[in-house]
């Protein structure tokens, strides 16, 4: 997955996508681009690089990398399949949701790809699941964080949201790596 694989003349339209209804696509859009800006902002990174923290504390970029593919499966499961994870999905997933501690002990040594997999593998899961539903799906309500009404329309607008909120935090690690904590 790179950058120069999206489809440039449409990179900036919220507009409909083939195959998608039109609600679907203008939000599927606006995941495309906020991919496009977070492979821009990881592109040529090394393993060194991706490892590294800032402070003993923080996240690395691999681990926000995950991350972002680990939360979408996460909604996946919940909109999709009604469902919470499971014990399987916690074991693959829960580092990478969790981040922190558990991200640091498990997330690291793997090259840019990896992740770049992981985070593409899922997505074209995204992309199928959408295919099988329609804008009304979208309006779906049930409880959600503190107990609150939220539609899946939130929900998979958060999806993105919280990786525009993480790669944020790459770009920051980025411009912190001269002097970057290691392990």
């Amino acid at each position: 997955m790179d950058p120069s694989s999206f489809d440039m003349e449409k990179l900036y339209l919220v507009t409909d996508i083939p195959g998608y209804a039109p609600q679907i696509g203008r939000l599927l859009s606006m995941m495309n681009y906020a991919r496009y800006t977070t492979l821009s902002a990881v592109k040529g990174l090394g393993v060194e690089e991706l490892d590294a923290l800032t402070d003993p504390g923080s996240n690395s970029i691999g681990m926000l990398l995950l991350h972002f593919a680990a939360v979408e499966h996460a909604y996946q499961a919940l909109t999709f399949e009604g469902r919470e994870l499971n014990d399987q999905d916690a074991a693959e997933w829960g580092p990478a949701l969790d981040l922190g501690e558990k991200g640091r002990a498990s997330i690291h040594g793997h090259e840019l790809d990896y992740y770049l997999e992981r985070m593409q593998t899922v997505r074209n899961r995204t992309f199928e699941w959408f295919k099988t539903v329609d804008d009304d799906w979208l309006a779906q309500e049930q409880p959600f964080w503190r107990g609150r009404p939220a539609n899946f329309h939130f929900m998979w607008y958060h999806v993105f949201e919280d990786e525009i909120n993480h790669r944020g935090q790459i770009r920051l690690i980025r411009k912190r790596l001269g002097g970057h904590y290691r392990a």
